[in-house]
């Protein structure tokens, strides 16, 4: 990491940022958790008093709620709302759902969001009041006693807290904890200036020494004035001075050869980089030169000697026609047929081969008139509509992300055509020079797919494997019958290239997309 602001600072500077930074890290984190640690013990405490408060009045007021006797409990939950100032608000729901019981406290500032809420149940105890023989008895073991039973819900009880001012207390208990951890950094700045200052003073010594010694006083001996790496550099100093007056003569004498020696071996290092770059150059120029040659190759003779052995095998099917009708005339003609269409597909297969080594339609439009014709192909010749929407200038591309961009949203188109069964599909083309991305996204409105569930297809493992190379991105969204979203981003300034597997393709269709 080239940190240039870091090179224009003294000794002491840095010595102070050293020994501050951990403690400023330190002191923000402290300050932080400390905030937050308050925050939280507010939250849990008022949550677990909302929690018990809700249950108890809950347990003692079954006997008001159901009797109708509501002024009791009313004084008796303002006494409660009244004592604790973290209570904003109680209510109490009758079975109805209609408030039976509202106290609001008058100094409480603030309520939370959410209330904490238990219910009123209704209990029933089966008391039997006579014994086995017929007599009545008055207390029973408590194993013989019968159980509380609880029979319904006959209200609610719901507390609402109020955080202020427990917030307050813990606000005062962290701006001391703040102040400490303040008066604990301002000593550690001391700390730091002291410690940065008895490093200062003698390295300025050691700096003036090295300046004379610079003016040509090469009998400066600096006085060693500290221990350590200090002053060894001190001493050092002392001992460099006299070492240079005795070895100056020495290299005047040899400064003239050694120049000489050095400027030849500089003009030799220049020519040989030349020769190097030119190399480079004509290698590349010899690269792309063949690829030309063999689709010139491919065009010129593989395909003109197809179209001769088609039209010759057209005749042959013309003689068979003329021929007596026979089984050795039938089995020429097609044998005539088959040859014929072999010799088309070949002329295809090569004219296809002839594109990928060398697409003329980019060479001579560049990739913005290069995607444009093929749209516009694609728009005549099939019943979905295609349009497209470019910004930037692509003249500037280089041969490669233009080829590869080319093909990218060739295969799209092609995967739309083939299996989308789409009405529209839109192209757009965008060259993000602030980001140094050439954006690329088509969008149909066909029948989609299942991006978890499918297979990988030809289709999009070859573009994926086109984007990965070049260091760029590919994403595909889409779903059974929302259609598909392919966008891939394509860095302008490729880097170096460095061999590797691509990833697994996990946005695949269920055929050969």
């Amino acid at each position: 990491m080239n940190l240039r602001f870091w090179r224009g600072w003294g000794v002491g500077r840095r010595m102070a940022v050293i020994t501050m930074l951990p403690v400023i890290l330190l002191f923000t984190s402290f300050v932080w958790y400390s905030w937050y640690a308050h925050r939280a013990q507010v939250a849990e405490e008022l949550a677990e008093r909302g929690r018990i408060l809700a249950r108890a009045l809950a347990e003692t007021s079954e006997y008001n709620v159901i009797s109708g006797n509501l002024s009791d409990l009313r004084l008796t939950i303002n006494g409660l709302v009244q004592s604790d100032r973290s209570i904003y608000k109680v209510d109490v729901i009758d079975g109805s759902g209609r408030a039976a019981v509202r106290v609001v406290s008058d100094s409480a500032s603030d309520a939370q969001a959410h209330y904490y809420e238990a219910p009123i149940r209704k209990q029933v105890v089966w008391i039997n009041l006579f014994s086995d023989n017929g007599t009545p008895h008055v207390s029973a073991s408590s194993d013989s006693r019968p159980p509380t039973l609880t029979t319904e819900v006959v209200g609610w009880v719901r507390v609402t807290m109020s955080p202020a001012n427990m917030m307050a207390k813990q606000t005062d208990r962290f701006q001391i904890e703040l102040s400490m951890a303040a008066l604990a950094l301002a000593a550690s700045g001391i700390l730091a200036w002291v410690l940065a200052r008895s490093l200062i003073v003698p390295l300025r010594e050691a700096i003036g020494t090295l300046r004379q010694i610079r003016g040509g006083n090469y009998r400066v001996h600096p006085p060693v004035t500290t221990g350590g790496e200090i002053g060894e550099l001190q001493a050092s100093i002392g001992e460099m001075s006299l070492a240079l007056d005795e070895s100056k003569r020495d290299l005047e004498n040899k400064v003239a050869e050694r120049t000489r020696d050095l400027l030849a071996s500089r003009n030799e290092a220049l020519r040989a980089d030349a020769d190097k770059r030119k190399l480079i150059q004509k290698v590349n120029e010899i690269i792309e030169d063949e690829r030309k040659s063999i689709a010139v190759e491919i065009h010129d003779e593989l395909n003109a000697s197809l179209i001769a052995a088609r039209l010759e095998a057209q005749s042959i099917g013309l003689l068979a026609a003329k021929a007596p009708p026979g089984p050795e005339v039938d089995e020429i003609r097609r044998k005539s047929e088959a040859i014929t269409k072999l010799a088309l597909d070949l002329y295809a297969n090569g004219r296809r081969l002839v594109r990928r080594l060398r697409p003329e339609v980019l060479d001579m439009l560049g990739l913005h008139g290069a995607v444009e014709e093929m749209v516009r192909h694609y728009d005549t010749t099939s019943g979905c509509r295609f349009d497209l929407h470019s910004e930037g200038d692509f003249a500037r591309l280089s041969n490669e992300l233009a080829i590869s961009a080319y093909r990218i949203v060739q295969e799209t188109l092609s995967n739309v055509m083939k299996h989308a069964a789409a009405r529209s599909a839109h192209v757009s083309l965008l060259l993000d020079e602030g980001k140094g991305l050439l954006r690329i996204r088509v969008v149909d409105d066909g029948a989609g797919f299942d991006t978890a569930s499918a297979s990988e297809g030809i289709g999009l493992i070859g573009m994926r494997e086109r984007a990965y190379a070049l260091h760029g991105t590919i994403e595909v969204r889409s779903s059974p019958g929302e259609g598909t979203d392919v966008a891939i981003a394509l860095p302008l300034n490729l880097p170096v290239q460095t061999p590797a597997v691509p990833t697994t393709i996990s946005e695949a269709s269920t055929s050969q997309r």
